[in-house]
């Protein structure tokens, strides 16, 4: 039991309604459930009354005036709700009342003195402190006279309501009013309206807190589900922006496209948007930051609305990734659905609660634009930035596959790239006769990234995202990238080719010349000689003109 702004409040068990009430209904007080047939009115009541005896230990009463005990028990038995063990444990009693109309139109008389007593002992058998009443128009289809229709609907809240017992009565809704009776909604303290539409050949339930005597709540619609695990309801408009912020980065699944990003990575908790043409791989590198996410042990959740789980597998087999492991392992869950199987809003709170429920690192959507033509593009949008806003509120990264329409890449129907934090381009152009796949980082909010288009490689190698290669001021890709590439190497080649000729040019004049160097030092050495000899000749020719002399001048003393 919780209390909120002043009143006490009983928790139903409804998982998203009691937050949306911030506690659960009025704890003593009446509460109204209506809406049409199948909207799931005797569900809600028999998970309030169940959640009461089972958790808060507050024994129940339900009182149908329709469906036999043992029809309410195989109507949630389904739900694995167990109602027959709590009624043997005597913490449920089902009361049946039978009401026939033509009956008491013979007697004449009729009010609810009888009724209050047949209340009153099954309350006291198991000490109820929750009671249904389902439903309210079988109790006073016998009242023709308003002014005692009136009277006795206040007397049966008022009973209620001094019985200290939290009720739910259930109601079946009129033509412009909230029931048929047009009157329990102005004496109740809680209205809860449940609504069960088809659009465009799609069902969506809603629910709408109508009034709530005493509290603040919720009075948006809200999409509610109901299905094996039981009623619930996903309050999403509370969402907004205050949500935590990470400096953490995580890898894309290929090295290539980490290296655009300076420190390497998206930041965690980013919504990365992946737009392109059919066939220029979104899916693929959706599956990449899948297969990276569970690689570091985290858990990751695909949503798929083209492709069943074994197709997808299949198919990202074929470029090196194992997806098929993983899902094996426990750590990738594939939910696969056609977009138009359910409302926009349905696809919103099934999506959201299997969210919750898996607790994941990173969620794919793949592709959103499957939604655009399941309703107005302001509903798609709606529904998309309450799912960008949980994820950043769970601090979970959301990758976002979008079919762009080849007249306008740079734009997405659903309007949802001023929203993201990342949004990478996939091109696929055709050139010399084929087409090849580019890709182009549009921005990266926080993260200085490259501006390069880079030709996108898928093969059994895996992703590979090859570096720019420019001709004549235009990325060349595919085979014009290829002879582009040949014809610069002939051209290389030739310039290999004359510089090597040219070099031996170079090498000949320059033996030639050192051939004739050669040939004059030699010329020189043998000059150098002769005048040496030349020289030496002279000065033996000098001494020997001076030895004469002497020889001479010694003479002549002799004598």
């Amino acid at each position: 039991m919780a209390s909120g702004e002043g009143i006490q409040k009983s928790a139903t068990g409804i998982e998203g309604f009691d937050e949306l009430t911030l506690g659960g209904l009025p704890t003593g007080r009446p509460t109204l459930v209506c809406g049409s047939a199948g909207c799931g009115k005797t569900l809600f009541a028999s998970t309030f009354l169940i959640h009461g005896a089972r958790e808060e230990n507050e024994p129940g009463v339900f009182v149908t005036f329709e469906e036999r005990p043992s029809e309410i028990v195989a109507n949630v038995a389904s739900l694995g709700f167990g109602l027959d063990g709590l009624i043997e444990e005597g913490r449920i009693l089902i009361e049946h009342i039978a009401i026939d109309a033509s009956q008491v139109a013979e007697i004449g008389d009729f009010d609810l003195e009888g009724l209050f007593l047949r209340l009153e002992l099954a309350i006291d058998q198991v000490g109820a402190k929750r009671i249904v009443l389902d439903t309210v128009e079988s109790l006073f289809s016998a009242f023709t006279n308003q002014a005692i229709l009136r009277a006795e609907i206040r007397r049966l809240f008022d009973w209620l309501k001094d019985k200290g017992v939290t009720a739910v009565i259930t109601g079946e809704r009129g033509d412009g009013t909230l029931t048929r009776q047009g009157l329990e909604e102005y004496v109740s303290d809680c209205v809860i309206l449940l609504d069960h539409r088809v659009t465009n050949q799609v069902s969506t339930r809603r629910l709408r807190i109508v009034k709530y005597r005493g509290t603040a709540h919720g009075t948006n619609e809200y999409p509610f589900l109901i299905d094996e695990d039981g009623f619930s309801v996903l309050p999403v408009s509370g969402l907004g922006l205050d949500h935590h912020v990470y400096d953490e980065r995580i890898s894309t699944g290929v090295p290539d496209l980490d290296a655009m990003l300076e420190g390497g990575g998206f930041f965690r908790a980013s919504s990365i948007l992946l737009s392109g043409v059919a066939g220029s791989g979104k899916s693929s590198i959706a599956a990449a930051f899948a297969d990276a996410a569970c690689a570091r042990g985290e858990t990751a959740l695909y949503f798929s609305f083209e492709e069943s789980a074994q197709q997808t597998v299949r198919n990202m087999r074929s470029i090196g990734i194992d997806l098929g492991r993983w899902i094996e392992a426990g750590l990738l869950h594939h939910v696969a659905t056609r977009p138009t199987f359910y409302s926009l809003e349905m696809h919103l709170a099934i999506m959201l609660r299997e969210i919750a429920r898996r607790r994941p690192r990173l969620v794919v959507l793949d592709p959103i634009s499957a939604f655009i033509d399941s309703g107005d593009p302001l509903e798609v949008q709606a529904m998309l930035l309450r799912i960008v806003d949980y994820l950043k509120v769970e601090g979970i990264t959301g990758v976002f596959t979008h079919l762009a329409s080849s007249t306008d890449l740079a734009k997405t129907e659903a309007g949802l790239s001023s929203l993201m934090d990342a949004w990478i381009l996939l091109l696929n152009r055709e050139a010399s006769g084929e087409f090849n796949r580019e890709l182009y980082l549009l921005k990266a909010r926080g993260i200085a990234h490259s501006n390069q288009v880079r030709e996108f490689l898928m093969s059994e190698a895996g992703l590979r995202l090859l570096p720019p290669y420019v001709g004549e001021g235009v990325a060349l890709t595919g085979a014009a990238r290829r002879a582009e590439e040949n014809r610069e190497r002939r051209n290389e080649a030739v310039r290999r080719d004359e510089a090597a000729r040219r070099q031996r040019d170079v090498d000949h004049r320059r033996r030639r010349a050192l051939s004739q160097i050669e040939a004059l030092q030699a010329e020189i050495e043998a000059d150098e000689a002769e005048l040496d000899a030349l020289v030496r000749s002279e000065e033996d020719y000098v001494r020997q003109a001076v030895s004469d002399a002497s020889g001479m001048v010694e003479a002549r003393k002799g004598r």
